[in-house]
């Protein structure tokens, strides 16, 4: 394989899948899939959808609330049920288990079992 001179002036650097823009660089959707199935999960069209929103809002905003993430995600999902209908696909809570599986430290309190979280 050629290497093209990206390569060789930062020979680090990533590639980002353009399927997910907001990725952080050590992150693959192979990964997310990995994690996913070994949590019981496949994914769907859905839950990349998630992945992405979360990808984006944690590139716009380093460390988001919990609070803000939960209302952006029930907000962006509302036509499917919100957050109701994400607890359904991500049982282990759309910001805390979507997060881990975007390659993101979940906000502080989303693995509050007060708060929803179921883990």
């Amino acid at each position: 394989m050629a290497e093209t001179m990206q390569d060789i002036l930062n020979p680090g650097a990533r590639t980002h899948d353009p399927d997910f823009p907001d990725a952080p660089a050590d992150w693959t959707s192979a990964s997310a899939a990995a994690t996913a199935k070994d949590e019981g999960i496949t994914l769907t069209d859905d839950h990349w959808a998630v992945i992405r929103a979360l990808q984006h809002f944690f590139a716009e905003d380093e460390a988001p609330s919990v609070r803000t993430v939960h209302d952006a995600l029930d907000e962006r999902f509302h036509g499917k049920g919100g957050i109701k209908y994400l607890y359904e696909i991500f049982p282990g809570g759309p910001v805390a288990q979507g997060s881990r599986l975007a390659g993101l430290e979940p906000p502080p309190g989303s693995v509050d079992s007060s708060f929803g979280s179921v883990q």
